[in-house]
C-alpha cells in the first residue's frame, strides 16, 4: 500500500525550525503528532499508507528537541503539551494552508491533539493512538522501564536511529514525566470542548497506560466515541499491527471527511 515516491521533506518556520515530511497532495491534510521519543520518522510508512488510501495529504513534523528539529531552548515544564498546543501546533497548520485538517496523535502526541480540539480549533476528527489523559502507576512504571533501558541496554541506540541528540531527547521526555510536579497533569479539562468525531487505539498491554485513558475519553468527550482495542501491540499498535490499524483510520477519515 506504501506510496512509492518518497516523502516530500522540509521545514516549517516555527518554533526556531520544525523538519516535516509530506507525503501526497491535495487540500485536505492528516497531521501526525508523535509520541514523547518520536519524531517524523518514527512514523514509518504510515503517513504514505494513509496518504495513498485516503487521497488526502499526510504531513509528519518533529517538535523541538526531536529528529532534525532545532534543540531544546530550556527544560520541559509540566506544560510542554499545553504549550505546544496553544502555541506551536496553530501556526504550524497555518502555515500549511489546509482547508480540512484531521490529527493523527500518538501518546503524548494524542494530548496535544486534544487540548487543541478542546479549545475550539476547528479539526475534522481526530485519532487518538495510545492516549493519555492523566498520569496512571503503569505510566511511571512504564518511564522507569524505559530509564533504565536507555542506560544499561540498547534504548539508546536505537533512538539514535531517529534523534539529532538522543541523550537529551530520552532526558527531557524522562525528566519532566518521572517529576512529582507532573503527577497532576491532565488533559481531562480540555475534553468537554472536544467536537470533532473521535477514534481511540488502544493496546491491552500498552506499558505506559491502560483502558482508563480510554474510558475518561469516552466520558469526558460529549460526542460519540469509536474504538479499536487490539490484544496487543504495546504502545505503538500503529506498527504491531499497522494493516489493521490502517484499515481502521482511512474508514474513519473517510466517514469524517469533508
Amino acid at each position: 500500500m506504501t506510496d512509492l515516491r518518497p516523502p516530500v521533506q522540509g521545514t516549517f518556520s516555527v518554533d526556531g525550525g520544525l523538519e516535516y515530511r509530506v507525503a501526497g497532495d491535495g487540500d485536505t491534510a492528516l497531521v501526525f503528532l508523535h509520541h514523547g521519543l518520536g519524531s517524523a520518522a518514527t512514523w514509518r510508512d504510515l503517513p504514505s499508507d494513509l496518504a495513498t488510501s485516503t487521497g488526502r495529504r499526510s504531513v509528519a513534523y518533529s517538535r523541538r528537541g526531536h529528529g532534525g528539529s532545532g534543540p531544546f531552548l530550556r527544560r520541559l515544564g509540566p506544560d510542554f503539551m499545553h504549550q505546544h498546543a496553544r502555541e506551536t501546533l496553530p501556526r504550524i497548520l497555518e502555515e500549511m494552508d489546509a482547508e480540512d485538517v484531521a490529527l493523527i496523535g500518538h501518546s503524548d502526541g494524542a494530548s496535544i491533539a486534544l487540548v487543541l480540539a478542546g479549545d475550539g480549533y476547528p479539526v475534522t476528527g481526530l485519532v487518538l493512538i495510545a492516549p493519555h489523559v492523566f498520569v496512571e502507576p503503569e505510566t511511571i512504571a512504564g518511564i522507569e522501564g524505559a530509564v533504565e533501558d536507555f542506560e544499561t541496554g540498547d534504548l539508546g541506540e536505537r533512538l539514535g536511529g531517529y534523534h539529532d541528540d538522543a541523550e537529551a531527547t530520552f532526558r527531557a521526555w524522562s525528566g519532566i514525566w518521572l517529576d512529582p510536579v507532573f503527577r497532576s497533569w491532565s488533559v481531562v479539562d480540555s475534553l468537554p470542548g472536544v467536537g470533532a468525531p473521535v477514534i481511540v487505539i488502544q493496546a491491552l498491554d500498552d506499558e505506559y497506560g491502560t483502558m482508563a485513558q480510554v474510558e475518561a475519553i469516552e466520558n469526558g468527550i460529549p460526542g460519540p466515541v469509536e474504538r479499536l482495542i487490539l490484544p496487543d501491540g504495546g504502545h505503538s499498535p500503529h506498527l504491531t499491527h499497522t494493516e489493521q490499524v490502517t484499515t481502521a483510520i482511512t474508514g474513519f477519515v473517510d466517514r469524517v471527511g469533508r
